[in-house]
């Protein structure tokens, strides 16, 4: 009996949920005798038209990790669509948009101007920049689009799944991969983490108080996390009451703050409006000045609370007037 066929991509992204299927460690060869990896080009030698040369529906599942923002990274997922049963959006930057989302705050030529004509350092005289063609003597080379707004894979194809963590937690990708192994899997469009705030996991929930009031916030690098005590009590900024669980807070075992990368609980339509108002809501004053002198202290809020979301969130870009905007470009 021929194994189901499984095949992992990688678009918009740093690699890091490429290392969490790495970092199953002997546990990958329980998965390679369970299933047939036919693409996996960030680690084994398929080309695109491997793929192409399936049938349709020929492979199990497909986890694409990465949001989306070129052309070529659009054909592929759509490629991978139609060949695949079911498709898990694989980690926070294809689940939420991620990291890459932030670049949504700019479009790409105020993007390009910063990367090839203001960093310090840069050696571009001629003001070059990547263009789609350049026609050269043997013809007319091309390069994949990019786009001016990035987007979650859910904006660009459909998503049977969500693995969610920046990278997603190991624990959570073996149980991915034995609910699609045995078909015993979650109802359609879930989020393959437990549905509850990670507070609830975390060792240091008995040191958290019941009414939770701030008078500072402050910054890892400017204070010192005492290890014993819930973080956010001291005053930092952890997202843990407003993340979804699954990661066993391995943040806040490396004595750090949580970040957000679980993204919301199902009940939240918006992550980074819920972190902002739930941190505005601890602020430990009446008086409007004060409460603007606290939470002033949270620098840069748009990269704090929409980290990983910002694609994904009612805002899903800055406004630019040049912009398309909207989920179709």
């Amino acid at each position: 009996m021929s194994k189901p066929k499984v095949a992992f991509y990688w678009c918009a992204s740093c690699g890091g949920c490429e290392e969490a299927v790495v970092d199953l460690a002997e546990d990958i060869l329980e998965v390679v005798k369970a299933v047939d990896i036919t693409f996996w080009p960030v680690a084994l030698d398929f080309k695109r038209g491997d793929v192409e040369e399936m049938a349709d529906k020929e492979l199990a599942v497909s986890f694409i990790n990465g949001a989306v923002r070129s052309s070529e990274q659009a054909e592929m997922v759509h490629l991978l669509r139609a060949k695949s049963q079911l498709v898990v959006a694989f980690g926070s930057c294809a689940h939420l948009g991620g990291i890459p989302g932030l670049a949504n705050t700019f479009d790409r030529e105020a993007m390009f101007r910063e990367v090839y004509s203001n960093v310090p350092g840069l050696d571009n005289e001629e003001g070059t920049v990547p263009v789609p063609e350049s026609v050269v003597p043997e013809g007319t080379l091309s390069l994949p689009t990019l786009w001016d707004t990035v987007k979650t894979l859910d904006q660009v194809t459909e998503v049977d799944y969500y693995l969610p963590g920046c990278p997603p937690p190991v624990k959570l990708i073996k149980n991915a991969v034995n609910a699609i192994v045995s078909g015993q899997l979650p109802p359609h469009k879930s989020v393959l983490a437990p549905d509850i705030a990670l507070c609830d996991e975390c060792d240091r929930l008995a040191t958290k108080p019941d009414k939770l009031s701030i008078k500072e916030f402050k910054r890892p690098h400017t204070s010192v996390i005492d290890p014993e005590k819930c973080i956010l009590a001291q005053g930092f900024l952890c997202l843990g009451p407003v993340t979804r669980q699954g990661c066993d807070a391995a943040c806040v075992k490396g004595n750090m703050p949580c970040t957000g990368c679980m993204g919301p609980t199902s009940r939240v339509h918006d992550f980074g409006t819920k972190a902002l108002s739930a941190m505005a809501s601890l602020a430990d004053s009446n008086d409007e000045n004060e409460i603007e002198n606290i939470l002033g202290k949270i620098v840069d809020p748009v990269g704090s609370f929409y980290r990983y979301s910002l694609p994904a969130s009612l805002l899903h870009r800055g406004y630019v007037p040049s912009v398309q905007g909207g989920r179709k470009q």
